[in-house]
């Protein structure tokens, strides 16, 4: 498919996220009626926050990684004040209001997101990737309500074994992640598990009010069960949970294999999940290609494009291969 990188040749519809220094736009192709969703970034505010490395890391990882559960990114450009990173828009919106919406998932639901989530993690990791950012807003669903991972702020190509930076939402950090002992890509099994969890009772299994608290009950490990927890759930969670990155399943020997071969995906055929042929519990109210009714409403303040600060040239010369 080729698409002009030419922002002129892009209507801007509307804005469908906003982030701390940048925000996701859907456009449209003047010479065509196909969607997209732009992320567009203040380069100034980049480097105030600290954020070249993970930028850059997510550009590079999302063009090199190209996977059905991983979102497509076409093209990235930039100008004077800002970046702009254009990426298949997805209209069903995010899983994390699917979950919210029903309270919990049925074992099924839960296994359909879970098997796709894995196949993910397993492809980024084979290519060295850890995606440190696994949560349901960073879930979206196409039409069709298959699942894929985006927003690769955190992502990171691992050069050695293990790397330090605290990042990540904190209900999701490892306990390595916390100690600042360094860490792989262990983190991300630990996050599934931590997701599954969500699925299937609601919420997070180490929840408080603050991030300390969260970081303390994470280290404690003390997990409350619901009597009603399927059992082989259970067992597969309580594997993904081990302090002992060594001893956590998924990443061990035989890495995502010991993880698909877990009974609570008994009956699973993954050649099948790679497919895309297993129907989806979930099917998004969609209208058309560019449908947004399942995003939040933002309104468009042009004030975000008006008032971008100053850039000096080193700044900009950062970005230059952009």
């Amino acid at each position: 498919m080729m698409i002009s990188e030419n922002s002129k040749d892009l209507e801007f519809l509307r804005t469908i996220g906003t982030g701390t220094f940048g925000r996701v736009l859907l456009v449209s192709e003047k010479s065509s009626e196909n969607f997209y969703a732009m992320k567009i970034l203040k380069i100034f505010d980049v480097c105030r926050l600290n954020q070249i490395e993970h930028i850059k890391n997510e550009k590079n990882i999302l063009l090199e990684n190209k996977h059905p559960f991983i979102v497509h990114l076409y093209w990235t450009n930039h100008d004077n004040s800002f970046l702009y990173m254009l990426m298949e828009f997805l209209s069903g919106g995010e899983l994390f209001t699917y979950l919210r919406s029903k309270g919990h998932f049925d074992k099924y639901t839960a296994i359909f997101y879970a098997s796709e989530i894995i196949l993910a993690l397993e492809f980024l990791h084979s290519h060295n990737a850890v995606y440190r950012d696994l949560k349901p807003e960073n879930l979206l669903l196409d039409k069709d309500g298959h699942l894929k991972l985006t927003d690769f702020g955190f992502a990171k190509k691992l050069d050695d074994s293990r790397t330090w930076t605290l990042c990540g939402t904190p209900e999701y950090l490892a306990p390595e992640i916390i100690q600042s002992k360094g860490h792989n890509k262990g983190v991300d099994w630990w996050a599934l598990g931590i997701l599954i969890y969500e699925m299937i009772i609601g919420y997070p299994p180490f929840y408080d009010t603050t991030s300390y608290g969260i970081y303390e009950k994470i280290m404690i490990g003390k997990i409350d069960w619901q009597k009603n927890v399927d059992l082989v759930a259970k067992d597969l969670i309580k594997k993904l949970l081990v302090h002992d990155r060594t001893k956590r399943l998924g990443n061990m020997k035989n890495g995502a294999n010991d993880v698909k071969l877990h009974k609570w995906f008994k009956g699973i055929d993954w050649i099948d999940v790679f497919s895309k042929k297993i129907e989806p519990p979930i099917i998004p109210m969609v209208s058309f290609n560019g449908d947004c009714q399942n995003f939040e409403e933002y309104i468009d303040d042009e004030s975000f494009f008006k008032e971008a600060p100053n850039v000096s040239n080193d700044q900009r010369n950062l970005f230059k291969d952009f």
